[in-house]
């Protein structure tokens, strides 16, 4: 069905305005260069693009311009130009989400929030519905309500941008106790999510409370050094086993003792080898801070 735009502009004096109830954003920050930047603007050129609202039975509501508006209130305008637009509460919020997504304006948090309250909260529609109102997949809306799960300090690292979605969403599966175990790891190290990985792993097998960045960092190297050992004992033992293979095919019965003798023996070491390698791994783990 085609949108068929019935709006209307028209100048509305600034006092019949008011910033939306239902508004993505609990605050509006105020970037300084940009807000200089729009005041500019708007002293040299006017409102280029009128602030769009919605009729209320006392005034109207802002939908989308709440910085226009700010800044146009700054210079003690009387009268402001305005996109009239009847629409529900939903499409209002649906509205003001889209524009600041498209903006960049909201950090990840903001975001998580804004699609929880439209999922949970108002009961709006489900992950997948929000998802195509707004243009993203599920998956990022779905990834987005994650990060809610994690620590009011981790939240705010990541509205610092201290530390990355990719890395923090691989923080809400772990219980809420041992996250504050990692974040400093993750924040002077900048790990990959791979190596975030290792970390949950090493936390996962007992690794002290008590942890440091530096000593983590050793224990995620050791971790990393003793798979990759473990990776090619094993594929020296499957090419034992080939071999073992091969002589009972190729080698008469009376020949093949000493040499089935031979490769037995070294796939014992091997074997061992891998053991020793596990228990390497482990003391490693789970020993106290140096």
């Amino acid at each position: 069905m085609e949108f068929i735009d019935t709006s209307i502009v028209e100048q509305i004096e600034m006092k019949m305005i008011r910033p939306s109830e239902f508004a993505v954003r609990d605050e509006f920050l105020r970037d300084g260069s940009q807000d200089e930047t729009l005041l500019n603007s708007i002293k040299e050129h006017g409102l280029l693009q009128p602030i769009l609202v919605r009729p209320l039975n006392h005034g109207f509501e802002i939908v989308a311009g709440h910085r226009r508006f700010q800044t146009c209130r700054s210079l003690r305008w009387r009268f402001v130009p305005c996109k009239i637009r009847e629409m529900t509460d939903k499409q209002a919020f649906e509205i003001q989400l889209t524009e600041n997504i498209q903006r960049k304006s909201m950090d990840p948090i903001e975001e998580a929030e804004a699609f929880r309250r439209y999922v949970v909260e108002f009961g709006w529609g489900g992950v997948s519905e929000l998802a195509k109102k707004i243009g993203k997949s599920e998956e990022y809306v779905s990834h987005r309500i994650q990060l809610l799960r994690l620590s009011t300090d981790i939240k705010d690292q990541i509205i610092n941008s201290k530390i990355n979605v990719s890395q923090a969403l691989e923080l809400t599966n772990i219980p809420s106790d041992k996250q504050s175990e990692i974040v400093s790891y993750v924040m002077n190290s900048n790990p990959t999510v791979k190596q975030i990985r290792e970390v949950k792993s090493i936390i996962k097998n007992g690794i002290s409370s008590d942890v440091n960045c530096r000593n983590l960092s050793k224990k995620v190297r050791v971790l990393r050094t003793t798979k990759k050992t473990s990776l090619a004992l094993k594929l020296t033992l499957a090419r034992i086993d080939n071999l073992i293979e091969e002589v009972h095919k190729t080698i008469e019965a009376e020949q093949r003792a000493e040499i089935l003798n031979f490769l037995m023996g070294l796939r014992l070491r091997v074997h061992g080898m891998i053991d020793e390698c596990i228990r390497f791994k482990h003391a490693t783990v789970k020993s106290k801070n140096e």
